[in-house]
C-alpha cells in the first residue's frame, strides 16, 4: 500500500490506514472528484486538523495522498509527470481548506509554476462536510500578473464539469499560442535572470553581455530580470518568492528557457528545476553551447565534449527532469549531447578517453612548436576579449579569410598565417580564441592544448574594442586569465581597436591612458604604426623609417 506524503506525524493508526485507503479510490474522468470522497476527505481533514490533498490523474487515479498542516499543503516534486511545452502538467490537484476561504495565492503558484491541469480547494460546514470547491485553471495568453483563471465555485452536487475536455481544450489554446510565438520567431526565447549583492549597475551590465552571448547562441532574449539581495539564496538563488515570479513572467512573454547569469550548482539546479516546468540553463551551460556549435576541427571538437562532461558530471547526482529538458536543444548540444543521462561511470570513462586524445593533441603541438623553433620564425599571438576584432585584425594583416563576425566567440578553432614585414622579416601570426569576464574553469581546463600556444609567442598582441564602454573591465578580465596561465611576463602591445567609433579626441585620451595603439581592423593604413612596433619588438632592433611606411607583403601559410 502506497503512503500518504507530507506531514503524518503524530496522526492515530486509524487515521493513517484511511489516507492510506484513498489510494483505491477512483474517480470519472470528467469529475473534479466524486461527492462521496469530497466528503471523506474533508471529514477527515476535519477531524486530524490539517489540510488533506489529493493529485488525481486523467484516469481519475489517486496518484497521491497529501497531508499538510492547518495552513496549507506542499506538492511534492513531480518529476514522474514530464510535461512538453503547450501541454499541461496530467495531474489537478483537489485539497481541503479548514477556513471557509478561497484558493491562496500559493495555490495560484503552485497552479502557474507546475503547470497543474486544475487547481481546488473545498470548504467545509461545521459538521464537516463539503461546503464548496474553489477551482481555478491556468489562462492561455494571459498578459495579467497571474495567468490563472479563478472559475465560479461550485457545490457539492455540481462536480461533474466534464473537466477532461476543459483540459484538452485549455491545452489546445497553449498550443495554438506556442505556433504563434513559433511563427513570428526563428529562434527559441528565454528570460535573463541576474542577482547582486553590490551595485545593481554591475548586474545590468552583465546580462547586457549574456545578451550577446544569447545573440550568438541564436536565442531571442524577452526581458531581463535583477534581483538585488544581501545574501545569494542557498537553494534557489533568487528567492522562492521572487522564482514564482519569474516563472510567471516567462510565462506571459511565451518563453520556454530561464538562463541564469550566475553558476548553478547542482542542488540549485535540482531545487529550480523541480519548482517550474521550463528549461533551466546558467552561463556556463551557454558559452559551452556556443563552443558546440563552433567547434569545426576535431581538436575543438574534442575540447568541447572533454567541458562538456566535465561540466556535467557533478550534475548527475540524480537523474532528474533539469536533464531531460536539455537534449537536443540549447546547453545540451554539440558532441556531448547524446551523454546528457548516462550514469557518472560512463561519464567518467569518456573523460578519461578524451584526456588521453587531447594530450597526443599536445605532443603534435609541441612537435610543431619544436619545427618553428628549428626554423627560428618568430610567433605573435593575438589575444583579446571575445568580439574586440582579432580575426578582422589577422585578415587585414594577412590578406586571408578567416571567419570573422560581429558576434561573442565567432573564433573557436585557433587560426595561424604567415606574416612578411618589410626588411623580408617573417613572423607567424596566431588567432586564438577570445576571453571572457569569468571564463568557465571546465573549458580553461579542455582548452589547456590551445592556450599553451601563448607561452611560446614572442609578443602578445592584445586587442581591445575602446568603443565597448565596458573596456576597461574587458581589459582586466583578459589580463587576469594571463595571470592564471602564468603568461603575464610576456612582451605585449595593445591595439586599440574601432577607432573610427569614436572622436578623435576620445581616442587620443584613451592611447595616453591604455598606452596603445590606435587601430581600425578594417582600414590598413591605420595599422602602419602597428606594424613598426611588431617588427621593432620582434627583431629587436628599429626599422627605418621608410619601411615603416611600406604596406606589409602577405604570403599565406
Amino acid at each position: 500500500m502506497k503512503q500518504p506524503w507530507g506531514n503524518t506525524k503524530g496522526l492515530k493508526p486509524e487515521q493513517l490506514k484511511r489516507l492510506e485507503n484513498l489510494y483505491r479510490r477512483r474517480v470519472q474522468p470528467g469529475d473534479l472528484i466524486s461527492f462521496e470522497l469530497a466528503r471523506d476527505i474533508s471529514r477527515l481533514s476535519c477531524e486530524i486538523q490539517r489540510q488533506i490533498g489529493l493529485l488525481i490523474n486523467r484516469k481519475g487515479k489517486i496518484a497521491t495522498v497529501l497531508v499538510g498542516d492547518h495552513h496549507g499543503i506542499v506538492i511534492p516534486p513531480l518529476e514522474s509527470y514530464r510535461i512538453d511545452p503547450g501541454r499541461l502538467r496530467g495531474v489537478r490537484c483537489v485539497h481541503t481548506h479548514l477556513k471557509n476561504e478561497t484558493l491562496s495565492a500559493d495555490d495560484l503558484n503552485d497552479l502557474a509554476l507546475l503547470r497543474l491541469d486544475i487547481m481546488a480547494a473545498l470548504t467545509q460546514t461545521d459538521e464537516g462536510n463539503p461546503l464548496q470547491c474553489h477551482w481555478a485553471h491556468i489562462l492561455p495568453g494571459s498578459t495579467d500578473r497571474s495567468p490563472c483563471q479563478l472559475r465560479e465555485p461550485l457545490r457539492p452536487n455540481e462536480l461533474s464539469i466534464d473537466c477532461t475536455e476543459l483540459i484538452l481544450a485549455l491545452e489546445r489554446e497553449l498550443a495554438q499560442s506556442r505556433v504563434a510565438l513559433t511563427a513570428r520567431r526563428d529562434s527559441e526565447r528565454a528570460l535573463l535572470v541576474s542577482i547582486t549583492t553590490s551595485q545593481r549597475r554591475q548586474a545590468e551590465d552583465a546580462l547586457a553581455e549574456l545578451s550577446e552571448l544569447c545573440r550568438t547562441a541564436g536565442i531571442t532574449v524577452a526581458d531581463t530580470v535583477v534581483q538585488q539581495r544581501k545574501n545569494v539564496d542557498n537553494r534557489f538563488l533568487v528567492g522562492r518568492g521572487k522564482l514564482q515570479e519569474i516563472t510567471i513572467l516567462a510565462m506571459q512573454l511565451g518563453v520556454g528557457m530561464i538562463i541564469f547569469d550566475q553558476e548553478l550548482n547542482p542542488s540549485q539546479i535540482k531545487s529550480i528545476t523541480d519548482q517550474i516546468a521550463l528549461k533551466v540553463i546558467d552561463r556556463t551551460q551557454l558559452i559551452l553551447d556556443i563552443f558546440a556549435q563552433r567547434a569545426q576541427t576535431r581538436e575543438g571538437k574534442l575540447q568541447v565534449e572533454l567541458a562538456q562532461l566535465k561540466y556535467l558530471l557533478p550534475r548527475l547526482v540524480t537523474k532528474n527532469t533539469a536533464l531531460s529538458r536539455l537534449t537536443g536543444g540549447i546547453g545540451g548540444r554539440g558532441p556531448g549531447e547524446t551523454k546528457l543521462e548516462i550514469n557518472r561511470r560512463r561519464v567518467r570513462t569518456r573523460i578519461n578517453h578524451l584526456e588521453k586524445q587531447l594530450s597526443q593533441v599536445q605532443k603534435q603541438r609541441k612537435q610543431q612548436r619544436h619545427q618553428r623553433e628549428q626554423r627560428d620564425v618568430p610567433v605573435i599571438s593575438i589575444i583579446g576579449y571575445t568580439n574586440a576584432g582579432k580575426s578582422t585584425l589577422l585578415n587585414t594583416l594577412t590578406q586571408s579569410h578567416v571567419l570573422a563576425e560581429s558576434r561573442l566567440f565567432a573564433t573557436l578553432d585557433p587560426a595561424s598565417r604567415r606574416l612578411r614585414f618589410p626588411r623580408d622579416i617573417e613572423v607567424v601570426i596566431t588567432d586564438t580564441v577570445g576571453f571572457i569576464h569569468n571564463l568557465p574553469k571546465d573549458l580553461i581546463v579542455a582548452f589547456r592544448a590551445t592556450l599553451e600556444e601563448l607561452s611560446n609567442a614572442d609578443l602578445l598582441l592584445h586587442v581591445i574594442d575602446i568603443s565597448n564602454p565596458r573596456h576597461l573591465e574587458q581589459i582586466e578580465a583578459v589580463e587576469r586569465i594571463l595571470t592564471d596561465l602564468e603568461l603575464n611576463n610576456l612582451p605585449q602591445i595593445r591595439a586599440l581597436n574601432k577607432i573610427d567609433r569614436l572622436s578623435r579626441t576620445r581616442v587620443a585620451q584613451y592611447a595616453r591612458k591604455l598606452d596603445g595603439l590606435p587601430v581600425c581592423a578594417r582600414d590598413k593604413a591605420t595599422l602602419l604604426p602597428l606594424i613598426h612596433k611588431m617588427s621593432t619588438l620582434v627583431t629587436g632592433a628599429a626599422a627605418d623609417s621608410a619601411d615603416a611606411s611600406l604596406s606589409a607583403r602577405i604570403s599565406p601559410e
